[in-house]
């Protein structure tokens, strides 16, 4: 029977194994391993690798003459490294290769990675091998693999070496290769007790100690004539080498624990002698495997959502069920309960691969809301990321010649610009300049998610303390880049990008920056109002104390409430919203000759580039810009910011504005398809279910080509999930209030979820335009729950049904099914 938790995988597929690597990764959130096999090396078709949260370094290299400094999450030591032979003959290393069958099942509820090999070595010898995986979910340093061996048919030597692989290096993203990638130097290998071995590496430049202890034993079998195992050393491999004689059908066992310990690491004095300490006092695999799925277990309690009751024929498919399990499954596995104690933030493609380098972008948009209602506490710790970091955005704000803070649109380690200075399009071969740093926007994402938190949360505290700061000095930021035109008596923001990424400048300009970009103004209006917020909310101390450190005067004040009416959003005459400035009077692009031509032209920039062209030229979009503002804002909330600055925002406007964009969109970015879907779902039901389709299975299916095996799109997985609970449940945190818009098809069954909202646990039960609402019976105060007009205060224990005013559309297809 199909199972809803299980991924399944049959076979070998040379050119498919980088995307299943990739998606049976397993991590806890502080560090996590790729889904290569134990004997694997990277040889083009493997990929191992294992990644720390926060683990970062830094490379120099020189291109046309240019020197560029990248900084990397860096891929640690191979702690998985285990070789089996049949030694009595011709050496026969077990490789998929050879499989003459292989299973591989990623078991999601358990947090476990299944693997069943047989093969027939070149003398016809067969073997069976069973293995087990797991990141331990509540151990947050430990790991373990066990092998179980079986000979079919036959009896004689086995050959075994399991070790720890220090012959690593960045070299997982195709574009990166020729670039140096070598991030690590071995300090120190050996043997720490028969049983133990070690090595400890060091990042050449950030200097972070990574230390790796192993614990190998073997049951079954017999030993040879020299029955202990012997210690095989290189200068960055440590190994235990030991012979077994086998009979048939009888097992052997190889169980690997493993311990993962960095400086960077919290309670941490030594990480060398901390991992031969965490080795040492393991439990079994087997006990530590209860342990482990139990962790997972209180995880998927706290996650909770489900799809059920749908009719076979109409309803939701086990497919779509399991697609949404495995995008949540990746997303805790990157961000976990162990992320409280760490100074990392939001990396964009996970810890599954080397794609943008492990950095930190805007797509933590996309992840706070699912986090900050089911684990608050767990999405403080990551915006404690972005607040501790604002001194750098501050950096960076003076040396631009601004003031407040700037942040990078790529951050890793410090907080500084981690963006390239150059970009290679595959397709053509060129290096060509990078402007991306322009997309000031990411600075109002980081303001966003604050804000957003404090409204599901009221935690006062934080405000206060950290986030209050941040908000201020990003708005201030924005209000010194905005500039007044007397021509038009608006204010402008000039020189930037949007979100749309492919805009870069005007055609024929030297200078990189569009003005004007929608979205960009838009959240500037609105964060200037949400920081006077912020200064109403907070005591009246703590509120003087910043008034006072920031030098915040009252004329700035008054400078942003004008930039708060008088700010100039590019609308055209027919109403709808402009990109940017002159972004209506760009030629149209023949879209149906390119797909003729091309095919899939998602990246249309690298294809236009290889023409002699630029998509700058004409009217194209790599992803959602302007139609972003509908997916950060109800259309009630933006109609009320644009009437603030004297726009009206007619309703027979949007749908023209949406199907405006739809049609100029390549959809470059898996981030795409989701924002799609969120802003069609009203009006648009069966194309907002095939854009969310796409979305949902942009890395199951590795819908960009070859893209989700150097790691999954955190922000597109995160991001389905939470469209389920924010647009299809209409879910909102404002005003001190709960509130849902339920619009969920009855025949795709039930939507059902838990959420935490201001310290509650709150079950939540979806079903066309009813809600159900109840809250976990407990101590404390009632929470506010609404509905339309309908608002009402549940204490613990009590439950609610709402009915939102309105009429369901029930024409959609089933989820699953494409639309034509």
């Amino acid at each position: 029977m199909p199972d809803s938790w299980t991924v399944v995988w049959e076979g070998f597929d040379p050119d498919d194994e980088g995307r299943r690597e990739a998606l049976s990764t397993l991590g806890n959130g502080r560090f996590a391993t790729r889904g290569a096999a134990p004997e694997a090396v990277a040889d083009g078709v493997h990929y191992p690798g294992t990644y720390a949260a926060g683990c970062y370094n830094r490379l120099r290299d020189e291109i046309d003459g240019v020197v560029i400094e990248n900084e990397s999450m860096v891929n640690l030591p191979d702690w998985l490294d285990l070789r089996i032979a049949v030694a009595d003959g011709e050496r026969v290393e077990l490789r998929a290769e050879a499989a003459s069958e292989q299973r591989v099942e990623l078991d999601m509820r358990r947090g476990l990675l299944v693997r069943v090999l047989r093969f027939v070595d070149p003398g016809g010898r067969r073997l069976t091998v069973r293995q087990r995986r797991f990141v331990h979910m509540a151990r947050s340093s430990l790991a373990g693999l066990h092998t179980v061996v079986t000979a079919e048919g036959w009896s004689g030597r086995l050959r075994i070496e399991a070790g720890i692989d220090g012959r690593v290096a960045n070299t997982g993203v195709a574009r990166y290769r020729d670039l140096a990638g070598r991030h690590l130097e071995t300090v120190e290998t050996g043997r720490a007790d028969p049983e133990t071995l070690l090595l400890t590496a060091r990042c050449t430049g950030s200097r972070v100690l990574i230390a790796e202890a192993v614990r190998v034993r073997v049951t079954g079998g017999t030993t040879g004539s020299d029955g202990s195992p012997q210690l095989s050393e290189t200068a960055d491999r440590v190994r235990l080498v030991l012979d077994r004689e086998v009979r048939a059908g009888e097992p052997v066992a190889i169980e690997k624990i493993a311990a993962v310990v960095t400086s960077r690491d919290p309670a941490i004095a030594e990480p060398s002698a901390a991992a031969r300490a965490l080795v040492g006092e393991a439990p079994t695999f087997d006990a530590l495997l209860e342990t482990h799925e139990l962790a997972w277990d209180q995880l998927w309690r706290r996650f909770r959502i489900d799809l059920v009751d749908g009719t076979p024929s109409t309803g939701t498919s086990i497919e779509t069920v399991r697609s949404v399990r495995l995008n949540l499954f990746h997303v805790l596995q990157t961000l976990s309960p162990h992320d409280l104690e760490l100074d990392a933030g939001i990396p964009a493609r996970g810890l599954h691969g080397e794609a943008y380098r492990g950095h930190v972008f805007w797509d933590e948009l996309f992840v706070f809301p699912l986090l900050t209602l089911r684990s608050p506490g767990l999405a403080r710790a990551l915006l404690r990321y972005r607040t501790r970091r604002l001194d750098a955005a501050r950096r960076a704000a003076r040396e631009a010649g601004h003031t407040g803070a700037m942040y990078p649109w790529q951050s890793g380690s410090d907080g500084r610009e981690e963006s390239q200075r150059l970009h290679l399009n595959p397709r053509s071969g060129h290096w060509t300049p990078d402007t991306s740093a322009l997309q000031r926007h990411v600075g109002l994402a980081v303001a966003y998610n604050i804000w957003q938190y404090y409204q599901a949360t009221a935690d006062l505290e934080f405000l206060a303390d950290h986030g209050a700061e941040v908000v201020l000095e990003i708005a201030r930021f924005f209000a010194g880049v905005t500039t007044y035109d007397p021509a038009r008596d608006r204010y402008r923001i000039r020189g930037v990008m949007g979100p749309d990424e492919y805009s870069t400048r005007y055609p024929g300009s030297d200078t990189p920056g569009v003005d004007d970009n929608a979205y960009t103004n838009v959240m500037a209006v609105w964060v200037l109002a949400r920081a006077q917020d912020v200064l109403a909310v907070l005591p009246g101390t703590r509120r003087d104390e910043l008034v006072e450190s920031l030098g915040l005067t009252a004329a700035e004040l008054v400078r942003w409430r004008d930039i708060g009416r008088r700010m100039y959003v590019p609308i055209a005459p027919d109403g709808i919203i402009s990109q940017f400035e002159g972004y209506r009077d760009l030629p149209e692009l023949d879209w149906e000759g390119y797909r003729r031509r091309y095919g899939d032209i998602r990246r249309l920039d690298r294809i236009l580039e290889s023409e002699g062209r630029s998509v700058d030229e004409v009217q194209a979009s790599k992803q959602a810009d302007v139609l972003m503002l509908f997916f950060v804002f109800s259309a009630d909330e933006l109609r009320l910011l644009l009437a603030g600055l004297g726009y009206a925002l007619r309703p027979e406007v949007i749908p023209r504005t949406i199907e405006y964009y739809v049609a100029r969109t390549s959809h470059g970015s898996t981030l795409s398809s989701l924002v799609h879907a969120w802003v069609l779902a009203r009006a648009h039901r069966a194309r907002a279910l095939d854009h969310f389709e796409q979305a949902l299975r942009s890395d199951i299916a590795d819908i960009q080509g070859g893209t989700t095996a150097e790691g999954i799109h955190l922000g597109a997985m995160a991001g389905c999930v939470d469209l389920l609970q924010r647009c299809f449940a209409g879910l909102e945190t404002r005003h001190d209030a709960l509130w849902f818009n339920p619009h969920w098809p009855r025949r795709f069954g039930r939507l059902e979820f838990a959420l935490q909202y201001r310290g509650r646990a709150l079950a939540v039960v979806v079903s066309g335009r009813d809600v159900h609402v109840a809250v976990e019976p407990g101590p404390g105060g009632p929470v506010r729950v609404g509905c339309g007009e309908d608002v009402r205060a549940l204490r613990p224990g009590e439950s609610a049904r709402f009915t939102a005013v309105g009429v369901l559309e029930e024409d959609e297809p089933p989820l699953g099914q494409p639309v034509p």
